[in-house]
């Protein structure tokens, strides 16, 4: 296997620390040690540990748009292309969740305005892809007329809910999100979840 250059080497350790430590609790010189690159390196690709983290962020977000716009290209019906976005979406959020929990506390927090801004704007071209998607199959007769900005935003928030609220759907189980084999179990329920409320809830009425 090929290894990774200095570059990428930095942006693996990093992703990890900011998912283990918090943004607050994680240091360049943390972040140089892990990689087992130097400060100047750090300092040469990235600026700041601020300029680490917003690509980090970006490489995630321009991924999963990559998957958004393959999704949205391929020929097959807004229903289906939007069941690929939930599966997606639920899979990428899941699957990282400390991750996830601490880019959305950035975001919500605001403590750092500059880089909240270009969190947002980093994340609007996906949401954008989404709205495209949803808003076709409304423009073709698939889907029945809707809110899509607040569809959207209940199909992230569920994800959301669950991955950092997970005791609303294990209470009352032996369920736990950070067992591998429940996180799958609990995965699959939310994608099921939101698969039949999005089908339901668009579907024309005849």
């Amino acid at each position: 296997m090929e290894k990774p250059d200095k570059r990428t080497s930095i942006l693996i350790a990093a992703q990890k620390l900011f998912s283990e430590l918090g943004y607050e609790g994680t240091s360049t010189r943390q972040i140089a040690k892990e990689s087992g690159a130097n400060m100047s390196m750090i300092n040469y690709y990235f600026g700041s540990k601020e300029g680490v983290f917003l690509e980090v962020i970006n490489d995630r977000i321009k991924g999963f748009k990559a998957q958004l716009v393959s999704i949205d290209e391929d020929s097959i019906i807004p229903l289906e292309k939007l069941m690929r976005v939930i599966e997606g979406y639920a899979h990428r959020i899941l699957s990282d969740i400390p991750f996830h929990k601490m880019m959305y506390r950035e975001i919500s927090l605001a403590q750092r305005p500059e880089m909240c801004l270009k969190l947002r704007d980093a994340m609007s071209g996906n949401m954008q892809v989404i709205e495209n998607i949803i808003n076709n199959g409304v423009a073709d007769g698939s889907f029945k007329q809707v809110d899509t900005r607040m569809l959207m935003a209940s199909i992230m928030g569920t994800i959301t809910s669950v991955a950092t609220m997970p005791s609303k759907i294990t209470h009352g189980s032996t369920l736990d999100i950070t067992i591998p084999k429940d996180k799958e179990i609990l995965t699959d329920r939310l994608i099921a979840h939101l698969q039949d409320l999005v089908t339901t809830y668009l579907t024309p009425q005849k």
